[in-house]
């Protein structure tokens, strides 16, 4: 057990560093580090950690090397500039238990600009809360991971056991930056991982599938449009029998050990749509794209099945459909539910770590989203811990994180380190 004295110590360097600390997640914030544009971002996390004197492993992640795997999410987009980072630190004498820090580098499409406040690449500070694209998802979980170990070496010491920080791609459209990891040998005692949640601990999250659905249709000129069949409005209605679907999956919360109370836990959201060329003919495609969201209780299998299953039928009831059915191809997250095993050692760590900096005990969550945590948790049989700092409006205009949240979290992380690793004098 730590001392008390040390633990206030650890405390304090977080808070003498957090000045810095915010200028650097700043910096982080002002790189857009959107998909396929990570690599300058990364090139930063990389000079971070040589800084603190870790071994830096960057490396492009190939799909040849993942395909085979377990979790693996299909991609067919280019992979030549997707660039994993990890800074690893590996005392000579190791004794305590080994930790990987993890979070993602890359962020979600800003959106139009003139509906953020401000530019979403400039980072502001406003009431204690930092705005920007990525601030809260999950830069800051990244650089609180840099600091927190910084505090420690501040007051003399290093983890007692193998510490691996990394910055990965992919964790929001497929994860497979983190599967990469794990395909490069990265092992470790546990995985903490600072998404943002608001001081929880994710016990349960939902799996995650994206499928896309082509609808041909007859094009004619619109001044005899009964005799076409147009392709926006069958997806319109394809959509709609979707939207019954996502009833019947929330249905099943009824069973579900982790979301039974939920109110809503499954989400079918169509994120993205074309279709048609000239607004005087008859549209002859549409494309539509859906996310959907998959009870620890069900499996991807099945879900895929009943999705095609339900395109397949209610196209046979079309009367165009029927002689040129939808298809649909699966691309991008099919990631499974994960609930948080065999995690007792760790979250009591974790908890003790909480109440010291926050004087109350450590909630769980429930996430309707996905993390990488199921990477670790699932195909690498290790507790991952969930566990970050309050955040608003991700993926949304005008995200931002709570700074004083961020600075606790940091300390509760620190303290972590310190307990799970054991210390060392340098």
């Amino acid at each position: 057990m730590l001392d008390p004295a040390v633990k206030i110590q650890i405390m304090n360097a977080v808070d003498k560093a957090f000045d810095d600390q915010t200028k650097v997640l700043a910096d982080l914030v002002r790189i857009p580090s959107t998909r396929f544009q990570e690599a300058p971002a990364q090139d930063m996390m990389a000079r971070l950690f040589k800084e603190d004197a870790l071994s830096v492993d960057r490396w492009q992640v190939k799909i040849d090397d993942l395909k085979h795997l377990p979790g693996y999410s299909p991609h067919s987009l280019d992979y030549d500039d997707a660039w994993n980072v990890v800074g690893s630190w590996r005392p000579s004498s190791p004794k305590g238990r080994t930790l990987i820090l993890n979070g993602h580098i890359d962020v979600v499409p800003e959106g139009p600009h003139e509906m953020w406040s401000r530019n979403p690449f400039e980072p502001a500070i406003k009431d204690g809360w930092m705005y920007g694209r990525g601030a809260g998802d999950m830069k800051a979980g990244l650089i609180l991971n840099v600091y927190a170990l910084r505090a420690l070496r501040a007051l003399g010491y290093q983890p007692a056991a193998d510490v691996y920080q990394q910055s990965v791609v992919e964790e929001e459209c497929t994860g497979n930056g983190a599967l990469a990891c794990l395909q490069r040998g990265y092992r470790a005692d546990a995985a903490l991982i600072p998404e943002p949640s608001g001081g929880t601990l994710t016990v349960a999250q939902v799996g995650v599938m994206w499928f896309q659905v082509k609808v041909t249709g007859h094009p004619v000129h619109v001044y005899k449009a009964d005799a076409g069949s147009n392709a926006i409005e069958s997806a319109y209605r394809l959509i709609q029998q979707l939207r019954e679907l996502e009833k019947k999956w929330n249905a099943k919360k009824a069973h579900d050990n982790h979301f039974h109370d939920h109110h809503h836990p499954v989400n079918f959201n169509v994120g993205k749509i074309a279709g048609g060329d000239w607004a005087s003919s008859v549209p002859s495609w549409c494309t539509f794209d859906m996310r959907v969201g998959v009870l620890p209780s069900q499996t991807l299998k099945e879900c895929r099945q009943e999705i095609e299953d339900l395109i397949r039928h209610a196209a046979k009831n079309d009367s165009f459909l029927s002689n040129s059915p939808p298809t649909v191809s699966w691309e991008g997250f099919q990631a499974e539910p994960f609930v948080l095993q065999n995690h007792e050692e760790a979250r009591g760590v974790l908890a003790g770590a909480h109440q010291t900096v926050f004087g109350a005990e450590l909630p769980d969550r429930r996430s309707t989203g996905t993390t990488d945590a199921r990477f670790f948790g699932l195909y690498a049989g290790l507790p991952a811990l969930v566990y970050g700092p309050e955040s608003d409006d991700i993926h949304g205009f005008d995200e931002r994180v709570n700074l004083e949240s961020v600075r606790k979290i940091t300390q509760a992380t620190a303290l972590f380190i310190a307990e799970w690793c054991g210390l060392q004098k340098v």
